[in-house]
């Protein structure tokens, strides 16, 4: 011990060993080399993003956002280390010459003495931590800033606080994330500041008596009272934070929020700055009594007036009158929700819904009656495949697309995909390096089928069709290069007069050998360079990249290919659909992508799951994206982006002009969103309102179709989307409470002209029942001065009609159905009935149900959905038939002309006869049985149910159960008698 400090005795040194150079030097040499790998790394994903960026003609995106990272990242880090290291120094500077207290431990001061001899390498350590971490967590902060930089106002002033909206959605997120810095780097500071005077004995909390040096009183005083000032800044933003807080009701402020919670925060704020004075203060005084005192008064005021008062309120005064208390700041709730989702100019319609119409009624609406689409993109998808996918690696996405076309004079609904390209479908035989990235590069051509047509045997009529292409849709670049399935990256291009090597078609037009095709569009990225190739050789890990002779001077490169994807990039301000959809617009193959702008600060709008509101049956199936899991309570389809599938170059149109928060992105972003008026006539016609920005619509006007306080406290009209009964019925446990998804659809609402193209849903109670409340419409063609109108159908409460399941469930059991429908699910014949989807609309002042019934072989190679029968049903009235022709004129007991075929004649439907009902039982029990049998594995009893089951329908066809019409073609079209099924249900009558 020397000089009253506390030191351990000196060990001798130890002579270095000449022959431990080589190790200490390789280790400096190694950790090198690791660090140069890492910035060779960043360096590469950085300088590859410019590239591309650069490729689609928005590099000024790339250079906002990166300049903006590195602005954050050097400013908060660097305040964030300066703050750090500051205090390491003042603490050390200001150490005392004596410990406080002997230190804790053996050697404790060598780890103080160590740090002062290599006090510029740890100073430089520390700097480099803070740096790296408070600027990484600054600069991931990019979208916050710049939509504070950018800020445009609302123009709507929030009645509470007397603000624009844009200082809800704009100002406060930013305010708190300077809060959040703020927090870290004082907290960090003051830690840093802990640990140097304990290290040097001018902080040591087991000495007898002062426990702390002047010095470090003096340095913990103002750092606290830092951390006091702040979080009295907290309590004053939390004041605005309470108009997106959720409440047990409702989001935004409650009774309880404005009388009890506001002020208690007021409040707070106030005790806070006080308190933040007396540590201050203490930098003079030199005693925590008082800031001891005023963080304990802070402590007891926060539990007082943050939590008792406002519960003491919320059970005494407002739990016995909730309803009254709580009505105004319901109204201003659903207020704000329908304007931040766009519902406010909702019509909501008394709907009579008749279970009987007169052929006058049906007449009036024979218009409609075309646009009714047969074919279901959700099902026909295996069908294109197998009929138009030429050459096993070729595909179409599982669940395909609708869109409107023009056929001669007629705009029809269209089911329409593309033929891409999959490598992974090529024999194992044929891939390798060469095939995978520089031969099967693109797709080739649009497939496209009438949506409410059917050819003879079931398959869909093609209205573009083949490879090359031919059809209705007119003249087009086929190649796909850019789509859903597209291969991870491709090397295309060449020089003039090179050797074509990207396979085109498999053969010529008139057949042959196949047709080679070297890419000569705009986009993609430059490869020819050494340092090109070198950058992207490291990116996709690939030195085939060094190496191959197919990459030559004038190659590029295509990667981020899928329409989704690269809106993503292009507008990283963006959310976009789930499922972009291509189109034939002015000679081109491109994909639309419907972009929205969100917020989750729109004060007292309800927030909602963003992934959760657009989930249903449909959503992460195949190409369908889900969307992410963030809350939001604002949402603008402000932006239609087209992705040509060509090129890949992608363009963004306004198209909610009058957002804020898309103006606010364009002053961050000049330049890169094109207005409304440059949107082509053509592309015009392709434009329809988005699917996900509808489904988080359907969701809240489950609710918010009321605007009445107290009907919306009571719950009393709360509705709800039903599930999808195709999905319930397939047993799937996981999707049984799936929400049934939305449909396009050509239909003509009350008040309406003329059938106008639709995005549609339905109601049900939200309870144990399943009967429908209400059909909900909204107008889609973006040509249309009612473009984005929604109409709501509401109908009567003591009139029971039928809702999906509950229709489904009749289609299941009718008599005449099953009937129709055993011969193809009768084990014998390989196949099995799937179900379509359900569709629903208005016609003959009620609503009518459609679903397509499909034939899809159970086994082997090659097998397809063919349709079979159209099942209709309206009231209490169901029937089927080959065409929706058919059908419709068994249900509505008259002749009705779909469009399909000339109107046929009247076929009124006949009683149940006893003796074929009771036949048809029979049938069906030895089929459930023979079921259960082979299951089994008994066949012996597997045959006798068999035959039991041929018995049966051979007594319902002897004693009347004759089909009025030819049954549609296909396998297998016979019972196991030989007879054909019955084409029509026995009796359009409810059959229990």
């Amino acid at each position: 011990m020397s000089d009253g400090v506390y030191d351990m005795p000196e060990e001798p040194r130890r002579t270095r060993r000449t022959s431990g150079g080589r190790p200490r030097a390789l280790l400096p040499t190694i950790a090198t080399l690791i660090v140069l790998l890492i910035l060779f790394s960043v360096f590469t994903d950085v300088w590859t993003q410019r590239l591309w960026y650069r490729s689609v003609d928005l590099g000024s995106v790339f250079s906002t956002v990166l300049g903006t990272r590195v602005l954050l990242f050097f400013v908060v880090g660097l305040l964030m280390a300066t703050a750090v290291v500051a205090n390491i120094v003042i603490a050390f500077r200001t150490r005392p010459r004596v410990a406080l207290a002997p230190s804790p431990s053996p050697g404790f001061e060598r780890y103080g003495d160590l740090l002062q001899q290599r006090g510029k390498i740890a100073i430089g350590v520390v700097a480099t931590l803070m740096l790296v971490f408070g600027g990484s967590a600054a600069s991931g902060e990019w979208k916050v800033f710049l939509a504070w930089r950018n800020r445009t106002p609302f123009g709507v002033t929030d009645k509470h606080f007397n603000k624009d909206i844009a200082f809800f959605v704009f100002d406060y997120p930013w305010l708190r994330v300077l809060l959040g810095f703020g927090y870290s780097i004082v907290l960090l500071s003051l830690v840093a500041a802990i640990i140097t005077h304990y290290l040097y004995g001018g902080f040591r909390p087991s000495a007898k008596g002062q426990k702390a040096s002047g010095a470090a009183q003096v340095q913990f005083s103002v750092l606290l009272g830092l951390l006091v000032l702040l979080k009295a800044f907290s309590y004053w933003l939390d004041r605005f934070g309470l108009t997106t807080s959720d409440s047990r009701l409702f989001t935004g402020i409650s009774y309880t929020g404005d009388n009890a919670v506001l002020p208690s925060k007021e409040i707070l704020a106030v005790i806070a700055v006080l308190c933040a004075g007396l540590f201050f203060a203490n930098v003079v005084r030199k005693t925590w009594l008082l800031p001891g005192v005023g963080t304990v008064v802070l402590i007891l005021s926060a539990i007082l007036l943050g939590a008792l008062w406002p519960a003491a309120l919320q059970q005494l005064r407002v739990r016995p009158s909730e309803p009254v208390r709580e009505a105004p700041y319901i109204t201003k709730n659903i207020e704000a929700t329908r304007q931040a989702y766009g519902l406010e100019n909702t019509k909501v319609i008394n709907y009579a819904a008749t279970t009987t119409a007169k052929p006058s009624e049906l007449l009036a609406d024979t218009e409609v009656l075309p646009g009714i689409r047969l074919i279901d993109p959700t099902v026909v998808g295996p069908t294109f495949e197998q009929l138009q996918q030429v050459r096993g690696f070729y595909s179409f996405p599982t669940d395909l697309d609708v869109d409107r076309y023009k056929i001669g004079d007629k705009v029809n609904d269209t089911v329409i995909a593309v033929r891409e390209v999959q490598v992974d479908r090529l024999p194992a035989g044929q891939r390798n390096w060469n095939n995978d990235h520089t031969v099967y590069t693109h797709g080739y051509g649009v497939v496209a089928a009438n949506g409410n047509q059917r050819a003879a045997d079931g398959t869909p009529v093609w209205s573009e069709k083949d490879l090359p292409p031919t059809g209705q849709l007119g003249d087009y670049e086929p190649r796909i290069y850019f789509g859903e399935q597209s291969p991870d990256y491709s090397i295309v291009g060449g020089p003039k007069g090179g050797q074509a090597v990207e396979l085109d078609t498999p053969e010529g037009k008139s057949g042959g050998d196949p047709t080679l095709n070297t890419y000569q569009g705009k986009g993609g990225v430059p490869i020819g360079s050494f340092g090109n190739r070198l950058l992207y050789a490291t990116k996709f890990r690939d030195a085939n990249l060094l190496l191959s002779s197919r990459v030559n001077t004038d190659s590029k490169i295509l990667y981020d290919r899928s329409p989704r994807e690269r809106v993503e990039k292009a507008a990283p301000w963006l959310t976009p659909d789930g499922d972009p959809y291509p189109a034939i617009v002015d000679g081109q193959v491109v994909w639309i992508v419907d972009g929205y702008t969100t917020s989750a600060n729109y004060p007292y709008s309800e927030k909602v799951a963003l992934d959760d509101s657009t989930r249903d049956t449909t959503t992460g199936r195949g190409t369908i994206a889900q969307q992410p899991s963030e809350q939001i309570n604002y949402i603008r389809n402000s932006v239609k982006a087209v992705v040509n599938a060509y090129d890949g170059s992608v363009q963004l149109y306004a198209w909610d002009e009058s957002d804020p928060v898309l103006k606010t992105w364009m002053k961050a972003f000049p330049g890169t969103v094109k207005p409304r008026s440059d949107i082509s006539p053509q592309l015009m016609l392709h434009l329809r309102y988005p699917e996900d920005m509808f489904k988080v619509q359907r969701d809240l006007l489950a609710k918010y179709h009321v605007t009445d306080a107290g009907t919306w406290y009571q719950n009393s009209d709360l509705w709800r989307v039903p599930a999808d009964p195709t999905a319930v019925s397939s047993g799937s446990d996981s999707s049984a409470q799936i929400k049934q998804p939305p449909f396009y659809l050509s239909l003509r609402m009350p008040g309406q002209t003329d059938p106008k193209f639709s995005l549609t849903s339905v109601y049900v109670p939200n309870a144990e029942r399943e009967n429908l409340t209400a059909f909900m419409a909204v107008d889609s063609e973006a040509s249309s001065p009612d473009y984005g109108q929604f109409r709501i159908l509401r109908l009567p409460g003591n009139l029971q009609i039928p809702g999906p399941g509950q229709v489904f469930n009749k289609f299941q059991t009718d008599d005449g159905i099953r009937t129709a429908l055993l011969p193809i699910n009768q084990p014998t014949s390989g196949a099995r009935a799937q179900f379509g989807n359900l569709l629903t609309l208005p016609l003959g002042g009620g609503l009518l149900y459609v679903q397509p019934v499909y034939s899809v072989r159970t086994s082997g190679p090659g097998s397809y959905p063919v349709l079979r029968y159209v099942l209709v049903s309206f009231g209490d009235r169901v029937a089927f038939g080959a065409t929706l022709t058919e059908a419709l004129n068994k249900v509505f007991n008259t002749s009705v002309d779909t469009g399909e075929q000339p109107p046929g004649t009247k076929t009124p439907t006949t009683p149940v006869n006893p003796t074929v009902k009771q036949a048809l039982a029979e049938a069906q029990a030895a089929y459930t049985a023979a079921q259960a049998a082979l299951k089994a594995g008994n066949l012996a009893e597997y045959q006798i149910q068999v035959n039991n089951m041929k018995n049966a329908i051979d007594r319902a066809v002897a004693a009347g159960a004759t089909p009025t019409t030819p049954a549609p073609t296909g396998p297998p079209t016979t019972t196991p008698s030989g007879a054909p099924p019955p084409s029509s249900s026995p009796s359009a009558s409810p059959t229990g």
